[in-house]
C-alpha cells in the first residue's frame, strides 16, 4: 500500500497522483451518486478566479480523483498541485452537482514564501522581477527602451525582440528587473517560460489597437501562473487612441481596471514620448511593497538561463537570472545538459561582479556548451559532482530520446529501492509492462534512502519518484516541494506495479471528438481577421470554452475555430444549454452571417 505522500495528502490522493503527474487518471469504479446527480439541486459554491485542484475538491468534499477524471473527460488534464480557472472549475462543478460561481471580493494580497516558515531569519527582501508581454509591435521593447534609458530597437531584426533578455534598474533607490519577452507568435513557448519565471507582469496593450489575440494569450500565461497583471496602456500619444475603448475591451477578457471597479491597475503612457514611464515604475513598488518578495541569500545558489550565445573570446555565454541564493565567481555549476566553472560574471553594464544575490541577472563565462532558454542552473560542490549529476542527466535524457524517437509515449521515473534486490525485480516488473506504444524510463536507480540528486534528477526531467521500502529523509521534503516533485512510497510491489498499469493503460488511449451541441447564428457583434463575437440560440446541447466550432452555411462546412469566452447578457458565463440565447468570442479568420449555425465539439479519451 502506498504508505505516504508530500504536501499533505491522503493516501487515496497519493496513490491517484503518482497516475496523473502531468497525464489524468482514469478511476476504474463508476462515479458515486454525487458525482453525475440532477435529482436534487445543485448547491452554489463560489470561489476566487483561479484555484488549485486539491483546493477545489476540499471545497466540494469530493475526493481528487473524481474532480481529476471529471476535468479529464472535458479535456483539461490537471494534477492536484495545478491551478484551474473558475470557467473550467464550473464545467467540472456541473457534473458534480455544484453551481460554481465566480467570488468578486476585494482581498488583501497574499504571498505564500514556502521557505518563510524554516528560514525566516535569512529571508531578505528582493527586487520584484517584471515580465513585459503583449501583442507584437504594441512597444514592448520600445517601453523597456524608455525605462532603460537605452536604444534596443536599433539592435533587432525588423524592430521585432528576437531572444529574451533581463535587466535591472534602480528607481527611487529600489531596484527593479526587467524581463523583456518576444512579441511574435514563433515564441509562444519562450513566453511562457516568460510567464513562469516572474513575479509580476506588465501587459503591454496599444491604446489604437486594444486588444489583440497574442494579449490575451500573454493574459493567460500570466493567470495559469497566478502573477499580478498591471496594464500598461501604450501610445496615448497617437490620434487614434482611446484609453476608455481598451479599458473596456480589458473587462472581456477579465481584466477589470480599478476605475471600472476592478482590481486591476492600468497605467496610460507612451513610451515614445517617455510620458507616465515613473507613474509603471510607481505601480510597480507599490504592488511589490504589498506582496513582500523576500528570498534566502544563504542557500545554494539556483537560477534560470534567459538568453545564451557563443563569444569569439569567451565561448559559450548565459545570461541568467538568479532566483534563490547567492552565485559566485568561482561556483560550479551544471546548466541543462552542461556544466562549468563560472569564471566571468557581469551586469548587464558589463561590470564585473564577484556574486549576485536573488533577482539579479547576470552574464557568466566558463561553460563546457551553449545551455539553452529555460534550463535550470544548480551549484555544486566540486567538478566531481558536476561530472556526475550531468552524466546521469544525460543518460535519463538518451533513454527517453531513444524511445520518443520511436514515436513512444515516456513514463520517466526515479527509482529508489530498499535493496539491489528488490529493485531489480521492480525493473523486471517494469520492463514487462512496455507496449509498442508506452516505454517506462529509468531516469536514475539506486538502493537506500531517496537523495538530494535523486530529487533534482527527478525535477530536471520532469519524472515522478517510486520509493520502495526506501525511506524518505525529513530534511529534503522541502526541496520535493520547492521542485514540485512527486514523490510516493510503495510496501507493497503490487501495488507500484498496479499504477503503473493504470497509467500505461491511460496513455494507450486514443483522442476522439464529441459533438456536444449545435447553434443558430442571430446577430454578429463584432468582426476581426481572427475574432468573432457573434449572438446565438442554442438548438440543442451544451457549449463550453475551449470546445472547437464548426461554422456551417447552408449545412456546408465553411470553417473552425475555438469558443475563447460565453456571456448571457453583460455576464460572462462557463456554458449555454439548450434553448439559452447568449454570446460566443471565438477565435476565427473566416466568414460567417447571420443565419449560420454553428456545430461544437470537444475531445474525449477512448
Amino acid at each position: 500500500m502506498v504508505r505516504r505522500k508530500f504536501r499533505k495528502l491522503s493516501k487515496k490522493e497519493a496513490k491517484a497522483k503518482i497516475k496523473t503527474d502531468g497525464l489524468a487518471l482514469e478511476n476504474k469504479k463508476k462515479l458515486p451518486q454525487f458525482a453525475t446527480s440532477t435529482q436534487t439541486e445543485k448547491q452554489i459554491l463560489e470561489i476566487p478566479e483561479n484555484i488549485l485542484v486539491r483546493d477545489l475538491s476540499a471545497k466540494m468534499n469530493v475526493p481528487v480523483t473524481i474532480l481529476i477524471k471529471s476535468l479529464m473527460k472535458n479535456g483539461v488534464l490537471k494534477n492536484i498541485n495545478e491551478t484551474i480557472d473558475w470557467e473550467t472549475a464550473a464545467i467540472a462543478g456541473d457534473e458534480l452537482g455544484y453551481e460554481v460561481k465566480l467570488k468578486i471580493k476585494n482581498e488583501k494580497v497574499k504571498t505564500e514564501i514556502k521557505e518563510e516558515k524554516a528560514d525566516a531569519k535569512d529571508l531578505i527582501e528582493r527586487p520584484p522581477i517584471v515580465t513585459v508581454m503583449g501583442h507584437v509591435d504594441h512597444g514592448k521593447t520600445k517601453l523597456l527602451d524608455a525605462i532603460r534609458k537605452t536604444d534596443v530597437i536599433a539592435t533587432e531584426s525588423g524592430g521585432i525582440t528576437q531572444h529574451i533578455g533581463a535587466y535591472q534598474i534602480t528607481f527611487k533607490k529600489k531596484k527593479i528587473t526587467f524581463i523583456d519577452t518576444p512579441g511574435h507568435e514563433a515564441f509562444e513557448a519562450m513566453r511562457a517560460h516568460g510567464a513562469n519565471i516572474t513575479d509580476i507582469v506588465v501587459l503591454v496593450v496599444a491604446a489604437d489597437d486594444g486588444i489583440k489575440p497574442q494579449t490575451e494569450e500573454a493574459y493567460e500565461h500570466a493567470k495559469r501562473a497566478g502573477v499580478p497583471v498591471i496594464v500598461a496602456i501604450n501610445k496615448i500619444d497617437l490620434p487614434g487612441a482611446n484609453i476608455i475603448r481598451t479599458k473596456q475591451q480589458l473587462t472581456e477578457i477579465g481584466l477589470i481596471p480599478e476605475d471600472m471597479g476592478g482590481k486591476t491597475i492600468t497605467v496610460p503612457l507612451s513610451a515614445k514620448e517617455n510620458q507616465h514611464i515613473n507613474d509603471l515604475l510607481n505601480m510597480i513598488l507599490l504592488l511589490s511593497e504589498m506582496k513582500q518578495f523576500r528570498a534566502n541569500p544563504k542557500k545554494t545558489a539556483s537560477a534560470i538561463v534567459v538568453e545564451s550565445h557563443l563569444d569569439s573570446s569567451l565561448g559559450p555565454v548565459a545570461h541568467i537570472l538568479v532566483q534563490s541564493g547567492t552565485l559566485k565567481k568561482g561556483d560550479f555549476v551544471v546548466v541543462g545538459q552542461t556544466w562549468g566553472k563560472i569564471r566571468l560574471m557581469e551586469d548587464e553594464y558589463k561590470n564585473a561582479l564577484q556574486s549576485a544575490e536573488p533577482s539579479k541577472p547576470v552574464k557568466i563565462a566558463g561553460l563546457k556548451e551553449l545551455p539553452f532558454f529555460g534550463d535550470a542552473l544548480q551549484v555544486v560542490p566540486d567538478e566531481k559532482t558536476a561530472k556526475i549529476v550531468l552524466s546521469d542527466f544525460k543518460k535519463a535524457i538518451k533513454i527517453t530520446d531513444k524511445d520518443l524517437s520511436k514515436g513512444k509515449k515516456v513514463i520517466p521515473i526515479v527509482l529508489k529501492a530498499d535493496a539491489l534486490g528488490s529493485l531489480k525485480a521492480i525493473k523486471d516488473s517494469l520492463k514487462k509492462l512496455e507496449t509498442d506504444e508506452v516505454a517506462i524510463s529509468i531516469a536514475k536507480e539506486g538502493a537506500g534512502n531517496l537523495s538530494d540528486d535523486d530529487v533534482m534528477m527527478a525535477a530536471t526531467v520532469k519524472a515522478r519518484v517510486i520509493c520502495f521500502k526506501s525511506n524518505v529523509p525529513s530534511g529534503i521534503q522541502k526541496l520535493i516541494e520547492s521542485e514540485n516533485v512527486t514523490v510516493t512510497q510503495y510496501n507493497v510491489i503490487y501495488d507500484l506495479i498496479d499504477d503503473l498499469k493504470e497509467t500505461v493503460a491511460f496513455l494507450m488511449r486514443k483522442e476522439i471528438e464529441v459533438k456536444t451541441a449545435r447553434a443558430h447564428v442571430l446577430k454578429i457583434f463584432h468582426t476581426a481577421k481572427s475574432e468573432k463575437i457573434v449572438g446565438i440560440k442554442v438548438l440543442s446541447g451544451k457549449i463550453q470554452k475551449n470546445e472547437k466550432a464548426i461554422i456551417l452555411h447552408d449545412d456546408k462546412k465553411i470553417g473552425e475555430g475555438k469558443v475563447l469566452s460565453l456571456q448571457i447578457e453583460k455576464d460572462k458565463v462557463a456554458k449555454l444549454e439548450t434553448g439559452k440565447v447568449g454570446g460566443i468570442r471565438m477565435s476565427y479568420e473566416g466568414d460567417i452571417a447571420e443565419g449560420d449555425e454553428l456545430e461544437f465539439y470537444k475531445t474525449e479519451l477512448k
